[in-house]
């Protein structure tokens, strides 16, 4: 008998365990630690068997996961994969770190410490690994960015930030050198980009419209700028010491998209009125100066006829040759991937400002860069960005900084995923990480605050650049800093004769590169019939058109959060049917009815979520629709259509259920015991492990008391069933029994 029991056992492995159960006058023990009993069918018979103990180590029998080791099947490999078959790496250890230390001290790691260091300092890895190979093309690929994005950063400060132009360069001194030490993606360059400089100079632009500056004051403006970056930078180091990484995902592609290219329509707008020689004239225009986009195309289409010839011409000249530029490379680069080399943006400032210094231009009215210059005593001279007299700014600065820090670490995890960790022949073993990334952006913008530098973080086409022109490793972004270093403190005086108009230009066509990527977007998901996301694209476009960035972010985090909110409190129950001519496969019944076929006096309903406070609010109600209609979808004006005899068993599938919370178990303990109190029959199936947290909260809150104790906590469905007809056949003889032990002591 005791080995038909354990090929039973090893056949079937049906874990029906009951706590303390009366069988035959002895009460049958439940410990975690040790052998527990099991029940199997025979000829309707509950049959005390005695499992085997787990080859792991483990003792006991395994509830209802699929995933369970099979004491039937060599389990060696999946031993050697954690250690040469010791059972000692599966025991619970209090924290991934404990385990992490048992590993490297059973494998021969002898300097842990080292390896932390390693592994959060990722410089010191790649810079064990740099070769002399890689220095020629570290060296070309900087030199390559220097000549787009050194005349690029000046525009950004200038046009975008409303600073003085150097505060532009200090972002490619700092942040490279920053992040090339302390980033995880190696072919990533960091630098300024348009949409940070420009919700920073709304700041700007919001402390002279307060009067806390005047259009003039250079060095407040400065200021400003290194309590905004500072204050970025701050938020994304700590939310990458609290290990927020995955804030990443919280902003949706129909938000990005919608705002980007609201903000490429912000800036060519903007960049209209120097591009046309109008900058003196919008001056005298507090509302087009100041104004939302709206007021300044209003302002641009009353005063076309008033635009400077020689400015237009020169800007919308540059502007077009960037653009043939641009295409012709991007159709010949598959042909010849050496054209990506060609530093046409950067020819095309050598020449213009050539021609503004031979033919003075600006004696014609052409405006020019002029002087640049710090508007401190010295260059970088550092400023701490929270000094007493800067607090006035921080009303302003909060609520921006937050969205650049956002926005901006939105963009360098795309740029780090499409990269990923460099290429084969590259810097090999350092993994990318999210809040390591948090962590090297929010230092690098630290540092750029302390010298008023524009916010800086990793953009998807620079580091394109980078990586098509031969850079390998973080040594190119070091080599960008140091060639910016040499520009700042040498070259100078050779952007005196720049025009505007020309910078103006080569940000008008990063601008015109946001928008023209929508139109995909909006066509996808018009063919998937994504009306929600299209509706959210147009409501932070539009919003942002017509009044401001702010709002506009706003109202698309507002309806992306109303959507999030909606979507994890509904809870996404299913009612299961089993498939014709089939005894254990069982579907959700709504999906394919016509195939399914219901069990009479049972009602099977699949949970394939965790189950916390946010979506079992509901849950009661989702229940009592399938219990009355048989389907979730029904108004609950419907009369009842389903008999209460088809609900005398409830058969709960649980193997989603991953995770519970303490309101989650409250919920669901008074949902069960309104069950039984009607006399309903509640069975669990394919239930968590019994070390599982969810497990241990069910035993704790009552659940598994309630239900009518562990016997009723199966491993399938099929079981489940078979319990139901089992306990419906002796129902009749126990309610006899209980008539004869009540008159007997009546009689008595």
């Amino acid at each position: 008998m005791a080995e038909e029991d354990e090929r039973r056992w090893q056949s079937n492995r049906l874990s029906v365990t009951p706590p303390h159960r009366e069988t035959d006058g002895h009460t049958l023990p439940n410990h975690p630690r040790r052998h527990r009993p099991s029940f199997q069918y025979d000829d309707e018979r509950l049959v005390q068997t005695t499992p085997p103990a787990s080859p792991l180590g483990f003792e006991g029998a395994y509830f209802a996961s699929n995933e369970d080791v099979d004491p039937t099947k060599n389990t060696r490999g999946t031993r050697d994969a954690l250690g040469e078959g010791r059972p000692n790496v599966f025991k619970r250890t209090d924290t991934a770190m404990s385990t992490t230390r048992i590993l490297a001290q059973k494998h021969g790691v002898r300097h842990p410490r080292l390896m932390y260091l390693d592994y959060y300092l990722p410089s010191l890895r790649w810079i064990q690994q740099y070769k002399v190979a890689y220095l020629t093309g570290d060296l070309v690929a900087a030199l390559t960015m220097a000549s787009f994005y050194i005349p690029m950063s000046l525009s950004y400060a200038a046009n975008l930030g409303h600073l003085p132009p150097v505060q532009g360069l200090y972002s490619f001194v700092f942040n490279p050198l920053v992040y090339a030490l302390l980033g995880t993606c190696p072919q990533m360059i960091v630098g300024p980009e348009a949409p940070g400089s420009l919700l920073l100079g709304g700041v700007v632009v919001d402390s002279i419209r307060k009067g806390h500056a005047r259009d003039e004051d250079g060095e407040i403006h400065a200021q400003i700028a290194g309590v905004v970056t500072g204050i970025a930078g701050a938020v994304l180091l700590l939310s990458g010491f609290a290990r927020l990484g995955f804030l990443d995902n919280v902003l949706s592609r129909p938000f990005l998209r919608g705002f980007i290219s609201a903000i490429g329509i912000v800036i060519i707008i903007d960049q209209l009125i120097p591009e046309m020689g109008l900058s003196s004239r919008v001056a005298l225009d507090e509302s087009a100066q100041h104004g939302s986009t709206i007021a300044k195309a209003i302002f641009i289409v009353k005063n076309i006829k008033h635009a400077h010839g020689l400015t237009s011409a020169v800007s919308f000249g540059t502007l077009a040759v960037t653009l043939v530029c641009r295409e012709v490379k991007r159709r010949l680069q598959p042909r010849y991937p050496k054209v990506a080399y060609i530093p046409d943006r950067f020819l095309i400032v050598v020449t213009t400002t050539l021609l503004a210094w031979n033919y003075t231009w600006a004696d014609q009215g052409l405006a020019i860069l002029g002087e640049v210059k710090s508007q401190d005593i010295r260059l970088f001279q550092a400023h701490f960005p929270l000094d007493f007299k800067n607090i006035k700014h921080l009303e302003s600065a909060l609520s921006s900084s937050f969205l650049i820090s956002l926005l901006g670490f939105f963009e360098s995890s795309v740029a780090a995923k499409s990269l990923g960790a460099g290429p084969p022949d590259g810097i090999q073993n350092i993994q990318l990480s999210a809040n390591r990334e948090l962590v090297g952006l929010g230092a690098a913008n630290i540092v750029g605050g302390i010298f008023m530098a524009l916010p800086a973080f990793g953009g998807y086409g620079r580091s394109k650049v980078n990586a098509s022109t031969g850079g390998k490793t973080p040594m190119s972004s070091v080599f960008l800093s140091l060639i910016t270093l040499l520009c700042t403190f040498f070259l100078l005086p050779a952007f005196f004769y720049i025009p505007k108009g020309v910078l103006c230009a080569m940000i008008s066509v990063v601008a015109w590169s946001l928008v023209e990527e929508a139109p995909h977007d909006l066509m996808f998901f018009w063919h998937i019939r994504g009306w929600t996301e299209l509706f959210l694209v147009f409501l932070v476009f539009v919003v942002t058109i017509l009044y401001s960035l702010s709002l506009g972010i706003a109202c698309g985090i507002g309806f992306s959060l109303l959507r999030v909110i909606k979507h994890s409190t509904r809870p996404r129950i299913q009612i299961l049917g089993r498939v014709h001519q089939t005894s254990d496969q069982f579907e959700n019944a709504e999906a394919d009815p016509d195939r399914l076929e219901f069990i009479e006096g049972c009602l099977i309903i699949k949970i394939p979520e965790p189950l916390t406070f946010a979506n079992t609010g509901d849950l009661r109600n989702r229940l009592r629709r399938l219990e009355q209609y048989g389907t979730a979808n029904a108004h609950p004006a419907l009369p009842r259509i389903r008999h209460e005899a088809n609900n005398k068993n409830i058969i709960f599938d649980i193997h989603g259920v991953t995770s519970l919370d303490g309101a989650g178990a409250q919920v669901l303990f008074e949902i069960l015991a309104s069950y039984r109190a009607k006399n309903v029959r509640v069975f669990f199936c394919r239930v968590p492990h019994p070390r599982s947290a969810v497990w241990k909260l069910m035993e704790r809150s009552g659940i598994v008391d309630v239900c009518g104790g562990p016997h009723h906590f199966v491993e399938s469905v099929s079981q489940a069933l078979r319990m139901t007809e089992l306990e419906s056949s002796t129902e009749p003889y126990r309610d006899n029994t209980n008539d004869v032990d009540r008159q007997a002591t009546e009689d008595g």
